[in-house]
Protein backbone atom coordinates (compact mmCIF):
# COMPACT_ATOMS: atom_id res chain seq x y z
CA UNK A 1 0.00 0.00 0.00
CA UNK A 2 1.19 3.53 -0.71
CA UNK A 3 1.74 6.23 1.92
CA UNK A 4 -1.28 8.26 0.75
CA UNK A 5 -3.76 5.47 1.50
CA UNK A 6 -2.31 4.99 4.98
CA UNK A 7 -2.03 8.66 5.99
CA UNK A 8 -5.49 9.94 5.12
CA UNK A 9 -7.57 7.35 6.99
CA UNK A 10 -5.24 7.66 10.02
CA UNK A 11 -5.82 11.42 10.26
CA UNK A 12 -9.53 10.96 9.67
CA UNK A 13 -9.65 8.41 12.51
CA UNK A 14 -7.67 10.76 14.75
CA UNK A 15 -10.05 13.65 14.03
CA UNK A 16 -13.08 11.44 14.63
CA UNK A 17 -11.57 10.27 17.92
CA UNK A 18 -10.90 13.88 18.95
CA UNK A 19 -14.47 14.83 18.08
CA UNK A 20 -15.85 11.96 20.17
CA UNK A 21 -13.64 12.88 23.15
CA UNK A 22 -14.59 16.54 22.88
CA UNK A 23 -18.31 15.73 22.84
CA UNK A 24 -18.02 14.08 26.27
CA UNK A 25 -15.87 16.83 27.77
CA UNK A 26 -17.73 19.38 29.92
CA UNK A 27 -17.62 23.09 29.18
CA UNK A 28 -15.17 24.56 31.68
CA UNK A 29 -16.48 27.84 33.09
CA UNK A 30 -14.78 30.25 35.43
CA UNK A 31 -16.07 30.15 38.98
CA UNK A 32 -18.94 32.57 39.64
CA UNK A 33 -19.04 33.64 35.96
CA UNK A 34 -22.73 32.75 35.92
CA UNK A 35 -23.34 35.03 38.89
CA UNK A 36 -21.52 38.25 37.95
CA UNK A 37 -21.45 40.00 34.59
CA UNK A 38 -18.00 41.43 35.32
CA UNK A 39 -16.52 37.91 35.53
CA UNK A 40 -16.03 36.42 32.07
CA UNK A 41 -16.49 32.72 31.31
CA UNK A 42 -12.84 32.33 30.25
CA UNK A 43 -11.32 29.54 32.33
CA UNK A 44 -9.25 30.49 35.37
CA UNK A 45 -8.23 27.96 38.01
CA UNK A 46 -10.17 28.46 41.27
CA UNK A 47 -7.73 29.17 44.08
CA UNK A 48 -9.81 30.53 46.94
CA UNK A 49 -9.34 29.15 50.46
CA UNK A 50 -12.98 28.04 50.78
CA UNK A 51 -13.63 27.56 47.06
CA UNK A 52 -16.12 24.76 46.46
CA UNK A 53 -14.92 24.37 42.90
CA UNK A 54 -11.30 23.95 44.01
CA UNK A 55 -12.42 21.35 46.56
CA UNK A 56 -14.42 19.56 43.82
CA UNK A 57 -17.65 19.62 45.81
CA UNK A 58 -20.51 17.72 44.19
CA UNK A 59 -22.90 19.98 42.28
CA UNK A 60 -20.24 22.50 41.26
CA UNK A 61 -18.86 22.70 37.71
CA UNK A 62 -15.95 20.49 36.73
CA UNK A 63 -12.41 21.88 36.68
CA UNK A 64 -9.99 21.43 33.79
CA UNK A 65 -7.65 18.51 34.48
CA UNK A 66 -5.06 16.52 32.58
CA UNK A 67 -7.49 13.63 32.12
CA UNK A 68 -9.61 15.72 29.75
CA UNK A 69 -6.72 16.19 27.31
CA UNK A 70 -7.34 15.19 23.71
CA UNK A 71 -5.89 12.08 22.05
CA UNK A 72 -2.17 12.22 21.31
CA UNK A 73 -2.56 11.36 17.61
CA UNK A 74 -4.85 14.36 17.05
CA UNK A 75 -2.87 16.97 19.00
CA UNK A 76 -1.62 19.84 16.87
CA UNK A 77 -3.82 18.93 13.92
CA UNK A 78 -5.97 21.55 12.27
CA UNK A 79 -9.64 20.55 11.84
CA UNK A 80 -8.85 20.02 8.15
CA UNK A 81 -6.46 17.20 9.14
CA UNK A 82 -3.22 18.98 8.30
CA UNK A 83 -0.45 19.85 10.76
CA UNK A 84 -0.01 23.64 11.02
CA UNK A 85 3.31 25.28 10.14
CA UNK A 86 3.88 28.98 10.77
CA UNK A 87 5.54 30.72 7.81
CA UNK A 88 7.29 34.08 7.95
CA UNK A 89 9.36 34.04 4.74
CA UNK A 90 9.19 32.52 1.28
CA UNK A 91 12.15 30.28 2.19
CA UNK A 92 10.11 28.63 4.96
CA UNK A 93 7.91 27.04 2.27
CA UNK A 94 10.78 24.70 1.32
CA UNK A 95 10.46 22.89 4.67
CA UNK A 96 6.72 22.18 4.26
CA UNK A 97 5.35 18.80 3.16
CA UNK A 98 2.20 19.53 1.09
CA UNK A 99 0.72 16.09 1.81
CA UNK A 100 0.60 16.35 5.60
CA UNK A 101 1.20 20.03 6.45
CA UNK A 102 -0.62 23.30 5.80
CA UNK A 103 0.80 26.78 6.36
CA UNK A 104 -0.41 29.71 8.41
CA UNK A 105 1.17 33.02 7.38
CA UNK A 106 2.39 34.98 10.40
CA UNK A 107 0.38 38.11 11.24
CA UNK A 108 3.52 40.26 11.11
CA UNK A 109 4.01 39.54 7.38
CA UNK A 110 3.04 42.45 5.14
CA UNK A 111 0.76 42.31 2.10
CA UNK A 112 3.58 42.31 -0.45
CA UNK A 113 5.38 39.30 1.01
CA UNK A 114 2.06 37.62 1.89
CA UNK A 115 1.07 37.75 -1.79
CA UNK A 116 4.41 36.28 -2.84
CA UNK A 117 4.11 33.47 -0.26
CA UNK A 118 0.58 32.64 -1.45
CA UNK A 119 1.73 32.49 -5.09
CA UNK A 120 4.63 30.16 -4.26
CA UNK A 121 2.39 28.01 -2.06
CA UNK A 122 -0.08 27.68 -4.93
CA UNK A 123 2.73 26.54 -7.24
CA UNK A 124 3.86 23.89 -4.74
CA UNK A 125 0.30 22.81 -3.90
CA UNK A 126 0.53 23.81 -0.23
CA UNK A 127 -2.72 24.69 1.54
CA UNK A 128 -2.92 28.11 3.24
CA UNK A 129 -5.04 28.27 6.39
CA UNK A 130 -5.32 32.08 6.37
CA UNK A 131 -5.29 33.06 2.68
CA UNK A 132 -5.58 36.52 1.22
CA UNK A 133 -9.19 37.66 0.94
CA UNK A 134 -10.42 37.30 -2.61
CA UNK A 135 -12.20 40.33 -4.04
CA UNK A 136 -15.69 39.37 -5.13
CA UNK A 137 -16.83 40.57 -8.57
CA UNK A 138 -19.61 42.69 -7.04
CA UNK A 139 -17.19 44.39 -4.65
CA UNK A 140 -14.71 45.01 -7.46
CA UNK A 141 -17.41 46.64 -9.58
CA UNK A 142 -18.52 48.80 -6.67
CA UNK A 143 -14.93 49.86 -5.99
CA UNK A 144 -14.43 50.77 -9.67
CA UNK A 145 -17.65 52.80 -9.72
CA UNK A 146 -16.66 54.64 -6.56
CA UNK A 147 -13.23 55.48 -7.97
CA UNK A 148 -14.81 56.70 -11.24
CA UNK A 149 -17.22 58.90 -9.30
CA UNK A 150 -14.33 60.39 -7.30
CA UNK A 151 -12.40 61.08 -10.51
CA UNK A 152 -15.44 62.76 -12.07
CA UNK A 153 -15.91 64.94 -8.97
CA UNK A 154 -12.25 65.90 -8.99
CA UNK A 155 -12.44 66.85 -12.71
CA UNK A 156 -15.58 68.92 -12.10
CA UNK A 157 -13.84 70.80 -9.28
CA UNK A 158 -10.81 71.46 -11.49
CA UNK A 159 -13.04 72.80 -14.28
CA UNK A 160 -14.86 75.10 -11.86
CA UNK A 161 -11.52 76.38 -10.55
CA UNK A 162 -10.17 77.03 -14.06
CA UNK A 163 -13.41 78.77 -15.10
CA UNK A 164 -13.20 80.99 -12.03
CA UNK A 165 -9.60 81.93 -12.90
CA UNK A 166 -10.55 82.73 -16.49
CA UNK A 167 -13.36 85.04 -15.33
CA UNK A 168 -10.96 86.85 -12.97
CA UNK A 169 -8.46 87.33 -15.79
CA UNK A 170 -11.17 88.77 -18.07
CA UNK A 171 -12.21 91.23 -15.37
CA UNK A 172 -8.71 92.52 -14.81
Amino acid sequence: MSEKTLEKPATERALALRKRHKSKKPKFRRQESWRYKRVSEVWRRPDGVDSKMRKKVRGWPKSAEIGYRGPRVARGLHPSGYAEVLVRTVDDLGKVDPKTQAIRIAHSVGMKKRAEISIRAGERGVRILNPLPEVKPEEAEEAEEASKEKEAEAEAEEEEATEGKEEEEKRS
